[in-house]
């Protein structure tokens, strides 16, 4: 696990560097990120040439957490695991539940610590110390020492750090930053974030790390028991698709959990990717599944392909199950208002506009119960997610109705989860691990939706 003493301090830098030389030395690595995000994982995927899958012990369980771990790293060499915010920071400031420590702690993972190293001497030592001791169950393996000065610089944290060895660094360098925006990094598979980056980072790595130590690392981390491999998805018994689900895929839609998609494959569901912004139509499609991401900076470009909104319009008036999360909410609501105060026409098949912030309006876990029976299974069905918005949807929502009783990790409870016939969506980014019905209840509502219209 590569973890940290604190957000800011580079750890997905390190990570992606991490990936991008160990595998070329040939290795097949397997990626995976701890906690709700979506961003690092497409990083992830971009240097490991391979899907990341998150990791979160407040979302999952132990079980789940092992069996996505074992099933995603089965084929692979190595497995590199980036951590959240500071090593023991998670859902609660006095447990390590949500943590990177806990998740470290069910797989038997050795842990390397990012450090911001500069400015920083004799004072290394004292982090490692701290580090070390503060839950003996970890094994802190060594320290990645960040935006150190100079190879003298990271020589002289060698000398200090005796007791937890340092295994390299890397020398602060503002043209190397990868390009971020209000949710932090922009996505991996934007045109912004140049391939060049990537092999910078390799060659840094493989110049600046102790590579071999780094692999003796991980090869020490002791197996885990008695996790099959079978057990992170349903088994899928189904010899043909039931139903065929359309993703949305795009620059505006791309907030998926690996896992949720697996998930409605082992349920039967073929996936077929589509882009809101530039497809003019849907593809053959039993179903849609509108995620989260940017549709506010690709309003115009939305709001101008009537072609598509009319598709998915007609889609919903047939009956077609649609479930929208964050950004899927957003396109599907009435309009999208952007902080310049234009208000761009969407799918209007939630009522409400969403309105945008320069501040976060939510942020944090979730659990979410269904009041009604709804096109995700039976009233009464218990789901964990998070919620990282910067919109809101205005009182006009009120005239939707609402599905959900949200509890959040903090605060007070409040209802949500805006349905209309077979649409349902939320700002709520739910991972179907915490509740496997959900992708199972998903599916069946869009194979029910299939039989009936005939289709084969």
């Amino acid at each position: 696990m590569i973890a940290a003493t604190g957000s800011g301090v580079g750890k997905t830098t390190v990570t992606i560097a991490l990936i991008g030389a160990l595998r070329a030395r040939g290795m097949r690595v397997a990626a995976f990120k701890c906690g709700p995000d979506y961003l690092d994982p497409s990083y992830h995927r971009r240097a490991a040439g391979a899907p990341s899958h998150n990791l979160d012990s407040w979302m999952m369980d132990r079980a789940s957490v092992l069996a996505t771990f074992a099933r995603a790293a089965a084929d692979a060499d190595v497995a590199v695991i980036e951590g959240m915010m500071g090593l023991f920071d998670g859902a609660s400031a006095t447990a390590d539940e949500g943590s990177s420590a806990q998740i470290a702690r069910w797989l038997g993972a050795p842990v390397v610590l990012v450090v911001d190293a500069s400015g920083m001497a004799r004072t290394v030592a004292a982090v490692a110390h701290g580090f070390a001791h503060f839950d003996p169950s970890l094994h802190l393996a060594g320290l990645i020492c960040n935006r150190v000065g100079s190879r003298g610089h990271l020589e002289l944290l060698r000398s200090a750090s005796v007791e937890v060895p340092v295994l390299g660094g890397f020398p602060g360098d503002a043209a190397l930053s990868f390009p971020e925006r209000h949710l932090g990094l922009i996505s991996a598979d934007d045109e912004r974030v140049a391939q060049p980056l990537f092999e910078e980072w390799t060659a840094m790595a493989a110049q600046w790390l102790d590579l071999d130590a780094i692999v003796a690392i991980a090869r020490g981390a002791p197996a885990l028991e008695g996790v099959a491999a079978a057990e992170l998805w349903p088994r899928n018994s189904h010899s043909a698709p039931r139903c065929r689900i359309g993703v949305a895929h795009d620059d505006a839609f791309h907030f998926y959990y690996e896992d949720n998609l697996r998930r409605l494959e082992q349920a039967g569901a073929q996936i077929v990717r589509f882009s809101p912004m530039r497809d003019a139509q849907l593809p053959a499609v039993d179903g849609l599944y509108l995620g989260g991401g940017y549709p506010e900076a690709a309003a115009a470009v939305l709001s101008n392909n009537r072609a598509m909104i009319d598709a998915i319009r007609r889609f919903a008036r047939e009956g077609g199950p649609i479930y929208g999360e964050c950004g899927g909410l957003m396109y599907l609501s009435e309009r999208i208002r952007t902080l310049d105060g234009r208000s761009w026409p969407m799918a209007a098949l939630v009522a409400g506009e969403a309105v945008m912030a320069p501040r976060l309006q939510a942020l944090g876990y979730v659990e979410v119960e269904t009041r009604v029976d709804s096109i995700l299974g039976a009233a009464g069905m218990l789901m964990r997610g998070h919620q990282f918005r910067y919109s809101t949807l205005t009182q006009a929502a009120e005239r939707n109705e609402k599905i959900y009783d949200v509890r959040p990790r903090w605060g007070d409870p409040f209802i949500e989860g805006y349905r209309s016939g077979n649409v349902l969506a939320s700002y709520v980014h739910v991972h179907w691990a915490s509740n496997p019905r959900v992708a199972e209840g998903f599916v069946d509502s869009c194979a029910n939706w299939r039989a009936r219209r005939g289709e084969s």
